[in-house]
């Protein structure tokens, strides 16, 4: 298992470090590309490639004289090699290594989020098995519905995991392109071998067109996956939330020695790192939108994308990171309250096997209407006045001139509404 979330191991992705380090092994790599092509001298490209470096916070001072990073930027890194970064950037634009080095953020930090996804997986496989003949209710509108059991629980969130993962996967892949082809991705100025070396030597595909920049249907193609991510990790959340409550009291979050719940209750024991992801989820929802609103640019490129990028992709994919990290821990630690699943099946007085009475009949000969009906009045009797549904059957002569004693005990066995679950967990490849 990877190490529990530190800021420190995706934060670093987002530093002004390696954010200019990424753009400084580009722009070096593409001179040595041009060394190779004698665009420029071969000592040149190595001298570069020895003396090249730079300071952030040079780079800082120098950017409040030019008011252009990248520019400033350059300014520091020609303050190490000397003469020769005359031929660094050479015929190359701004977001040639901008843009190229935000897909190689990008793609680090997907790998990593990949990587935590994995993790859940495991998890969720791991309980889906341990809880597989834990019966619980399942619950429609939040009424009580029919029993499930608490791994086919797990195995369903297992499964829409993996189908994340798939989606993460091709978002990375989506992104992991690079640009290096001139102010309005002509190549006017710069050969398209240089975009192939560089592109290369970072493992990323060069963009089949671009224009200044590359294109941001990528970007909000990988946003929008983050955003379906966190809605997989809301809805899991949620649910737990309403499993934890006092009424219900079928699961509840890791709770630590010496951790208080309320400042005014001490007897206070809250899903907080559920609604924790549960509240950041929707921040990473609304940052897709930002994403999708950045696709429409003006002609071949304007900034307007810019400034909300250098927040929303930092921002979500850290809080992605994070509240997967949140999900693994709680998962880990859940406590499973199998007793009280069994309990509040029983709440409803055996009103779970309704269905069953229905079809039971149908398949005596009555009309599925006439069927209902009669099954109906006497569910309806057990939630109003509170008696025992399969009593109530017993004692319904019309029911029972078609139905025998023994035909009613079998009828009421919960076993016929789980003798398909291992089957389900095989086929989703946990069993």
């Amino acid at each position: 298992m990877i190490e529990r979330y530190t800021r420190k191991e995706i934060g670093n992705i987002w530093t002004e470090e390696n954010r200019w380090s990424v753009m400084l092994e580009i722009e070096i790599l593409a001179c040595e590309a041009m060394a190779s092509l004698g665009m420029i001298p071969q000592e040149a490209a190595k001298n570069i490639r020895d003396k090249a470096a730079f300071q952030v916070d040079r780079i800082d001072e120098i950017e409040k004289v030019t008011r252009h990073d990248v520019i400033a930027f350059l300014t520091n890194v020609g303050e190490y090699v000397g003469e020769d970064a005359k031929y660094i950037h050479k015929g190359m634009t701004s977001s040639d290594i901008l843009d190229t080095a935000l897909s190689v953020q990008l793609k680090q930090a997907g790998e990593l989020i990949l990587e935590k996804l994995q993790v859940l997986e495991g998890v969720l496989k791991e309980k889906a098995i341990a809880y597989k003949d834990a019966i619980m209710m399942g619950r429609t509108h939040g009424v009580h519905a029919e029993p499930i059991t608490f791994g086919l629980k797990m195995a369903l969130w297992y499964t829409e995991t993996q189908r994340n993962i798939e989606r993460m996967k091709k978002a990375v892949e989506t992104v992991s392109v690079g640009k290096i082809s001139g102010a309005v991705g002509t190549f006017a100025n710069i050969p398209p071998q240089i975009e192939e070396y560089v592109c290369d030597k970072l493992n990323l595909q060069p963009a089949l067109v671009s224009t200044q920049i590359i294109q941001r249907d990528r970007h909000a193609e990988y946003m929008s996956t983050l955003a379906v991510i966190a809605s997989s990790l809301d809805k899991m959340a949620t649910e737990l939330r309403h499993l934890q409550k006092t009424e219900v009291l079928e699961v509840e979050e890791p709770f630590a020695k010496g951790q208080k719940g309320s400042s005014a209750m001490p007897h206070k024991r809250n899903p907080v790192m559920e609604e924790r992801i549960s509240g950041l989820a929707r921040l990473i929802r609304g940052n897709a939108v930002t994403a999708l609103e950045n696709v429409a640019l003006w002609h071949e490129r304007d900034i307007s994308h810019s400034s909300a990028e250098r927040v929303i992709l930092p921002d979500s994919t850290i809080i992605m990171y994070y509240i997967l990290d949140q999900m693994i821990f709680v998962m880990e630690g859940l406590k499973v309250n199998t007793e009280n699943m069994k309990e509040n099946v029983e709440k409803t007085l055996g009103l779970v096997f309704s269905q069953r009475v229905m079809l039971s009949l149908v398949e005596k000969g009555l009309a599925r209407e006439k069927a209902y009906a009669m099954t109906q009045r006497n569910a309806m009797r057990a939630w109003d006045e509170k008696k025992d549904f399969k009593s109530l059957v017993l004692a319904d002569q019309e029911i029972m001139a078609q139905l025998t004693g023994d035909e009613v005990e079998k009828i009421f066995d919960y076993g016929y509404h789980l003798k398909n679950v291992y089957y389900i967990l095989k086929r989703a490849g946990i069993l």
